[in-house]
């Protein structure tokens, strides 16, 4: 079947045209839809016009894509694997480069291949990540401390802490900025920051990215002298517990290279849902 490729000039008509393909995996679509509620309330929140596209068939959308420049293309699922090459085509035709590509583990090898024959770039395997949801949460006992909300009080820690945060996790790599996390967080009406207090401030977490029935949950630290002492753990599953007082779902995302996270999340409740790997191109 030919595939076609539309265009989507604003979240309200990508979702229009997207939702009923994205919503019954919103685990695995969970980023797309937090991104999306930004978005909708100031589409030039990331600083640039975002990216908008689904790849169809007659029997329906069978894939999505968005970016919000600089950050990378994100990929949805994927229904018919020649959807990659169409969203890499089309990518091509509007950014010519792109820093990089996050999507389910296949078709983001796939879209690796077709924008490496596109462009000359070279693409280089940054990071797995993995998918969790949770529908309860149960507390850890014996961990010190409670979790309280975010003071202005606690900004110079927290930025402190969130550039160690990106530093450990994307290195070179990272985009993102502790100032600019920071005053998204705050500014966000879906989310906030939390800590871990036993005696003084030990852990953070931050949440935010309203999915239809969820939200998700990160960044989580804790610095590393304060580290295997159950703060972080104890903090999402308090957190965890409070936000499923409203909401069906939780989801928070993984570094597979780190076997502790992976581990401690599914003690609290979390199961894992799916893969997604984070390419980064070089350029040519």
């Amino acid at each position: 079947m030919t595939l076609q490729v539309e265009r989507h000039a604003s979240p309200e008509e990508f979702l229009e045209r997207a939702e009923s393909f994205l919503a019954p995996r919103e685990a695995e679509h969970n980023l797309m839809f937090g991104l999306l509620s930004r978005l909708r309330r100031n589409p030039l929140a990331y600083g640039t016009a975002p990216y908008f596209a689904t790849i169809s068939t007659a029997g329906g959308v069978v894939a999505a894509a968005m970016r919000t420049p600089p950050y990378n293309l994100i990929l949805s699922e994927v229904d018919d694997e020649r959807a990659c090459d169409a969203i890499a085509a089309d990518a091509f035709d509007v950014y010519g480069s792109i820093r990089g590509v996050l999507g389910p583990v296949a078709p983001a090898a796939r879209f690796v291949r077709t924008w490496e024959a596109l462009t000359g770039a070279q693409g280089r395997f940054a990071r797995g990540q993995r998918t969790y949801r949770a529908e309860r949460a149960e507390r850890p006992v014996g961990v010190p401390g409670s979790m309280r909300a975010y003071t202005e009080a606690d900004r110079t820690l927290v930025l402190e802490w969130l550039e160690a945060f990106f530093d450990e996790a994307m290195g070179d790599e990272a985009v993102q900025t502790a100032e600019g996390t920071l005053k998204g967080k705050l500014e966000d009406p879906d989310g906030a920051l939390v800590l871990w207090q036993d005696r003084e401030p030990v852990s953070f977490a931050g949440y935010g990215g309203p999915t239809p029935n969820g939200i998700r949950i990160g960044p989580v630290y804790t610095p590393p002298e304060l580290r295997r002492r159950g703060y972080a753990t104890a903090l999402t599953a308090e957190l965890t517990a409070a936000l499923l007082r409203d909401r069906r779902f939780c989801f928070l995302f993984t570094d597979l290279a780190n076997p502790t996270s992976n581990s401690i999340y599914q003690k609290i409740g979390y199961e894992p849902v799916t893969d997604v790997d984070e390419w980064v191109f070089d350029q040519p």
